[in-house]
């Protein structure tokens, strides 16, 4: 790849998939689905204590904080994802219970921007293109889809 900050990447960087065994590709589009599940559900559940925490404040304030609610589940789908993924161990607690991790297409971590972007294509794929965000898969080396590939990642089965 031609830098490590992303500018200056040609398409055939980002579509760049590492040569690894199948079995890192196993089972992948399946236990994608039941991580996103199982993180929609933890996500849910910060969102309320952060929702709580905020409702309580707007009394405090006279309702000022409660303009923050409204975008409150995106930022909170935002930064679980950016820092989860860009995490040491490279996962979301979804992810990691399903045996996935997700790196750059170069094998190496995901910086926190990469994580970040790829959770917000991901939405707004999800809102606006579903269900092509998995047909996309079906057809892509590494079982990829196209939030992957825009953003330069891949996801594999976690190895050892």
């Amino acid at each position: 790849m031609s830098d490590s900050g992303g500018w200056g990447r040609t398409a055939a960087d980002f579509a760049h998939v590492p040569q690894l065994p199948a079995a890192a590709y196993e089972g992948v589009r399946t236990r994608r689905i039941m991580a996103i599940v199982i993180d929609l559900i933890f996500i849910t559940l910060i969102f309320l204590g952060v929702f709580a925490i905020l409702f309580v404040l707007g009394v405090i304030t006279f309702g000022l904080t409660w303009f923050l609610i409204p975008p409150l589940y995106p930022v909170v789908a935002f930064l679980y994802n950016g820092m989860t993924i860009s995490g040491w161990r490279m996962a979301t607690p979804g992810m990691r219970f399903m045996d996935l991790e997700m790196r750059m297409t170069d094998g190496s971590p995901v910086p926190f921007i990469n994580a970040a972007a790829h959770a917000l294509l991901f939405y707004v794929s999800w809102v606006f293109l579903t269900p092509l965000v998995l047909l996309v898969s079906l057809f892509t080396r590494g079982k990829r889809c196209l939030h992957d590939i825009l953003s330069g990642v891949v996801v594999t089965r976690r190895a050892g």
